[in-house]
């Protein structure tokens, strides 16, 4: 049977590698020999003992010297077998990818290059492209009004889920999702924050996504992940995925940020405040990946993902050491409910979820405020309130609280709710706060001039939150 050249080649390789080792073993043992006993030592000066011509003495010193020369020969017999395998692989690389000159070897080293370059580096949501119809085959409520969808939740949180809420937060909820897609839930640990999220993905069919914020984040990474040059994949986050998920369907997302305020919410949830704030959603496209493969998902345009307009990100926050101050900035865009404390139990009737649309929701909202549009009475109180605390405090309402307040108002009035309480509520939150930048010891003595005058200007103790707010600030100041 004729041996193949390949065969020929590793025998050749293994003979001369045999007869390297033999020649070195030699050598080894001659320097041994030829050192071994024969210097022996007279007064301070080295002779050999036993060599007494010259040609022996040359003999000897070439044996020592002959195991580095052959070590010296070795090495570069290693070195020459090297590059010839570096050519080698050159000159495969170069020849034409032709049937005729391929061998089954090369085309399968060719095909796992291949394989390895069109590899999708987002592995999710390459998935979610190819799963795309089950998100237009999804059923949905649309008959419903927002106090009857206020009304429900409350009922299905409560019979279904056993929790409780009373039906103002349940409004001041469903209100500040009409206004901002950013609402922070703050109050003391155990009130039922996160849960009041969790129960409103569960009431709409989508299970909300709760993300744990750490201490260590700063940056968008932190949330959507990072492409990693080590395996040449991109590590995603469970919000990046749902994020892309939400352009292909028509839910309502909800996602938690808990324990928002462990890390500095500016920081690493700072491009998303801005892009928010875009009046075009078509314009809100935020940085994942700075190049471009073909291989990558097909709703990501130039490495940029669209921020859903079907995602509300529900921040709950508590106040305490291990926790930063959220700042102006943030309070300003977002909406905020307070969940100070636990509400009753109540027996609820039994309620079936009630899946709709973000887009049916907005329509709700946006018919709430031209039906209940804020009456002139009590624009005109917030425009004496406003000249009150510019003279008094140097602050104003501004242009944003002013949107903010003409749409919270009138879908809280259409959740079934009172003008009044829908403007106590945002005050207290929106303008009472900025009353801790005042200086404690004239906040303490104007605190009680501004609790009379709001009782002059919207009756008597009809502006409950906004005084028990005052009033906390004065016993903290």
């Amino acid at each position: 049977m004729m041996k193949t050249s390949k065969e020929k080649a590793k025998t050749n390789k293994i003979i001369k590698k045999i007869l390297l080792v033999s020649l070195l073993i030699l050598a080894v043992a001659a320097g041994v020999v030829a050192t071994v006993g024969i210097f022996r030592k007279e007064g301070e000066i080295f002779e050999l003992g036993f060599v007494n011509s010259e040609t022996m003495r040359l003999v000897i010193m070439f044996l020592l010297l002959l195991p580095l020369l052959l070590l010296l020969l070795l090495i570069v017999w290693i070195v020459d077998v090297k590059k010839g395998k570096g050519a080698k692989v050159q000159l495969v690389i170069s020849q034409p990818a032709t049937a005729a000159l391929s061998t089954p070897q090369t085309e399968a080293a060719h095909s796992a290059e291949g394989e390895e370059e069109r590899a999708p580096r987002f592995c999710m949501l390459s998935r979610i492209d190819e799963g795309k119809r089950v998100y237009d085959a999804r059923r949905y409520e649309e008959e419903t009004s927002l106090k009857r969808f206020c009304e429900n939740f409350r009922n299905y949180a409560a019979a279904e889920l056993r929790l409780y809420y009373d039906i103002k937060d349940i409004r001041r909820f469903i209100a500040g999702m009409a206004v901002s897609p950013i609402i922070i839930l703050q109050g003391m640990s155990g009130t039922g924050k996160t849960s009041l999220a969790h129960a409103m993905g569960s009431f709409v069919k989508n299970t909300s996504t709760v993300i744990p914020v750490q201490p260590m984040w700063k940056e968008r990474t932190d949330l959507l992940g990072y492409y990693n040059e080590f395996t040449k994949r991109f590590n995603e986050t469970l919000l990046l995925e749902k994020m892309y998920e939400a352009n292909y369907c028509k839910d309502i997302y909800i996602t938690v940020l808990d324990e928002m305020n462990i890390a500095r919410v500016e920081y690493y949830f700072a491009e998303f405040l801005s892009l928010l704030e875009l009046p075009n959603p078509d314009e809100r496209y935020i940085d994942v990946v700075s190049d471009v493969w073909d291989t990558d998902p097909v709703q990501l345009k130039d490495g940029r993902i669209k921020l859903p307009v079907n995602m509300w990100f529900i921040g709950t926050a508590n106040n305490n050491d291990s926790t930063f101050a959220i700042s102006d900035k943030v309070y300003d865009r977002a909406m905020i409910l307070n969940l100070d404390e636990k509400s009753e139990r109540f027996v609820a009737p039994r309620t079936k979820p009630t899946p709709i649309t973000a887009e049916n929701f907005k329509r709700l909202t946006a018919e709430a405020m031209q039906e209940y549009e804020l009456t002139g009475r009590n624009m005109k109180r917030l425009e004496e309130l406003d000249k009150y605390l510019i003279s008094h405090f140097h602050i104003t309402f501004g242009n944003r609280i002013m949107k903010q307040i003409r749409q919270y108002v009138p879908v809280y009035v259409g959740c079934g709710g009172e003008e009044l309480e829908a403007l106590d509520d945002i005050l207290s939150k929106k303008i009472i706060r900025k009353l801790e930048t005042q200086n404690p010891v004239y906040l303490r003595s104007a605190a009680e001039g501004l609790c009379q005058y709001l009782d002059e200007l919207f009756g008597y103790d009809r502006m409950i939150l906004c005084k028990n707010a005052i009033h906390r600030l004065e016993r903290n100041a």
